[in-house]
């Protein structure tokens, strides 16, 4: 069998695989992401450089859902993460 080098997973694995880790049980939770922006000169070389902007994904973490959220974006940590008995 290959050995897998890349793997990949929607927005909603993401927020299932975040409440698992973080024990949430209850709520309708949604995949938040934190951006840092940043400004400068960028190119391949000194002649042809042209003002640009750089953004990094800080963080990514789960909030939970507010009223007119899509539903698309919103995971049940009770149906996906239920308290074990």
């Amino acid at each position: 069998m290959p050995t897998a080098n890349q793997y990949s997973l929607s927005h909603r694995e993401l927020t299932e695989i975040i409440i698992k880790h973080a024990d949430v049980h209850e709520g309708k939770w949604m995949l938040m992401a934190t951006f840092g922006f940043n400004a400068g000169n960028f190119g391949p070389s000194e002649n042809d450089v042209l003002p640009g902007a750089v953004v990094a994904i800080q963080q990514l973490g789960i909030q939970r859902a507010e009223a007119g959220a899509p539903a698309g974006m919103i995971v049940d940590a009770a149906e996906v993460n239920p308290k074990k008995k």
